[in-house]
């Protein structure tokens, strides 16, 4: 099963309440806020594709995540001996039976956006990068 990573770039002020409902439906409340998803969402990812950027995640990158940035409920760090376990519980269960909490915080990318956060990817950062949201994501833990 593959995971792709979505990130929210934009801030929600003057948007839409239809698109701010599919937002809050992605669990993406505020900017630079990350969710893991399963492949299946690609209307809503379609939907808000002017605020948000997303791709397929690598396992290492994952991992990464999970260890720096993934809490379990009531903010409790991950420890690095649990992480493999974590991503088979991914792999098998449905989001809301994870043990972790499915947002991760992350922080602005370390020198900043590469090009407009107002066109689409490759001209900007908005949209689908495919294999190319592992930098960032990197970049931004």
């Amino acid at each position: 099963m593959s995971f792709k990573a979505v990130i929210l770039i934009r801030g929600m002020i003057k948007t839409d309440q239809e698109i701010k409902d599919t937002l809050h439906m992605l669990r993406l409340n505020r900017k630079h806020h990350c969710v893991i998803v399963k492949d299946e969402q690609n209307g809503m990812l379609q939907k808000v594709r002017s605020w948000i950027t997303w791709g397929e995640i690598t396992e290492d990158v994952l991992k990464k995540m999970i260890i720096k940035r993934g809490r379990h409920a009531g903010r409790k760090r991950v420890d690095s001996g649990e992480v493999d376990k974590i991503i088979e519980e991914m792999k098998t269960k449905k989001t809301r039976d994870w043990s972790i909490v499915p947002v991760f915080r992350l922080s602005p990318p370390s020198k900043g956006f590469r090009k407009s956060i107002r066109h689409d990817y490759p001209n900007g950062e908005l949209g689908n990068r495919k294999g190319k949201i592992n930098d960032l994501l990197v970049r931004m833990i």
